[in-house]
């Protein structure tokens, strides 16, 4: 919509992906001391946010690059070589990991970071989309990642890769499915964690990776900018990622699902059995 710039050669796609990194490092920090993390491992997670941002970074264009190469044949990194969100995720996520352990293992007592694992996916499942949500709206104004050309009343002028275009607005839909999808993970993780049933157990970035992994599918049907091929002549490379997520957060769930109701039994069994010896022990 203004792909121009606004600010010492800065555009709006820029400052709002800015705005999204920087409104998900704050929440993060003030998740985790809601959390009760330790300062240590409050220092862990600065560090390994701020790797996954660089390293996130450079898996985004290195993917965009492989797609590219896929379709192309040419393997080029270069200003017009474009990023690509998975490929910004696997990197980033990587890197977390990564310092997230290592750094919690020489820095962090009783084995922290291990332990709070599940408490920072949890944290890590909300501030995704929202930090996503702000990337989307900067895809907006960017031009870039557009829907079809359509004719619809929702249809949106952009100057798109080939011109100015009428196209579906597939990264504000997508914003507003992100933004909603990270407050509904921020409800459930404050809200809906107590008790023991499994809705109190799941973990949420099994939640995240199911539901954006559906969404994401379904609206690259609409997409109509270019991104390479996948080795799959009828899906996209978002579309294959997509599925890989959805399996992943399904398999996920199947087996914390499963994990509880072995639980479940064996403490329903063990109940028995005492019950049982009881009133073998009454009749002697």
């Amino acid at each position: 919509m203004y792909p121009q710039t606004v600010l010492l050669g800065i555009g709006l796609y820029e400052i709002f992906l800015t705005v999204g990194i920087l409104v998900a490092f704050f929440a993060a920090d003030r998740l985790a001391v809601k959390s009760g993390f330790s300062l240590a491992l409050q220092r862990v997670l600065i560090v390994a946010f701020l790797a996954a941002i660089a390293l996130g970074f450079c898996g985004a264009v290195l993917f965009q690059a492989f797609y590219n190469f896929m379709k192309t044949g040419v393997f080029m990194i270069d200003d017009t070589t474009g990023m690509t969100f998975y490929g910004g995720l696997i990197f980033g996520v990587g890197a977390f990991l990564a310092v997230w352990f290592l750094g919690g293992k020489f820095f962090c007592k009783e084995g922290e970071a291990v332990k709070r694992f599940g408490s920072i996916a949890d944290i890590a499942a909300c501030l995704i989309p929202l930090a996503h949500a702000f990337g989307r709206i900067g895809c907006l104004f960017a031009g870039c990642c557009h829907g079809k050309e359509t004719n619809a009343w929702y249809g949106v002028q952009m100057h798109t890769e080939t011109g100015l275009k009428t196209v579906v607005p597939v990264q504000l839909f997508e914003a507003v499915f992100l933004f909603a999808l990270a407050a509904a993970l921020l409800v459930w993780l404050w809200k809906g964690r107590s008790g023991s049933g499994f809705w109190a157990k799941v973990p949420l970035l099994a939640v995240y990776a199911l539901l954006y992994g559906a969404w994401r599918f379904c609206i690259e049907y609409a997409r109509g900018d270019d991104r390479g091929a996948s080795g799959i002549a009828f899906l996209s490379p978002s579309q294959l990622t997509a599925i890989v997520l959805v399996i992943v957060g399904a398999v996920w769930c199947c087996f914390v699902f499963f994990r509880k109701e072995r639980g479940n039994k064996e403490s329903e069994n063990s109940i028995e059995n005492s019950k049982q010896n009881s009133k073998n022990q009454r009749e002697v």
